[in-house]
């Protein structure tokens, strides 16, 4: 009993060594850090009350593989669509409206184009203009594709179906 003990210790304080996170920093962050060091941005637009949103946190987000390819190649941002605190951006300030029962937050709505789905994802390039907004539930064999279509620049020259009928997973 005591040597079981000691293994699943062992296995736990292991598996917590492997695991990765993503590295989540606000947009005004990510802004800053594209000026010294350009990267593409990938935002994922979330509410608290969502359950597929934390859904994708616990599965997709958390899968190492994903987490270690999104620290390198993106800047990871965060983004509470009915957060209070304003967002400066090009000159503009973005604020929280309040509407019926929760409301929502202008940077949210004006990324999600008016489509207010929870959870979204939102791809943006270095020169921070929109490449394009997912919304809904991304599992890993998706999320992995996206991030490979758009990390590596593929987008560029080839169309996204043509892309998935000819991308093999590396993970």
């Amino acid at each position: 009993m005591k040597k079981n003990f000691l293994l699943f210790l062992f296995l736990g304080l292991f598996a917590e060594i492997d695991a990765q996170e993503i590295n989540w920093i606000s947009f005004e962050e990510a802004i800053s850090q594209n000026k010294k060091t350009p990267k593409q941005f990938l935002i994922d637009v979330y509410t608290d009350w969502c359950g597929y949103c934390k859904k994708m946190d616990r599965n997709t987000y958390a899968f190492a593989p994903i987490a270690s390819y999104i620290n390198e190649n993106f800047y990871a941002v965060k983004l509470n669509a009915e957060q209070k605190q304003e967002i400066h951006y090009l000159e503009n300030t973005f604020r929280f409206v309040a509407q019926g029962r929760r409301g929502y937050h202008e940077f949210a709505s004006a990324l999600l184009q008016g489509k207010m789905s929870y959870p979204s994802t939102v791809f943006l390039s270095k020169e921070e203009t929109l490449l394009t907004t997912i919304p809904g539930y991304l599992n890993t064999t998706l999320m992995e594709q996206l991030l490979v279509y758009f990390g590596e620049y593929k987008y560029e020259n080839q169309e996204w179906t043509a892309f998935q009928k000819e991308y093999k997973s590396n993970w």
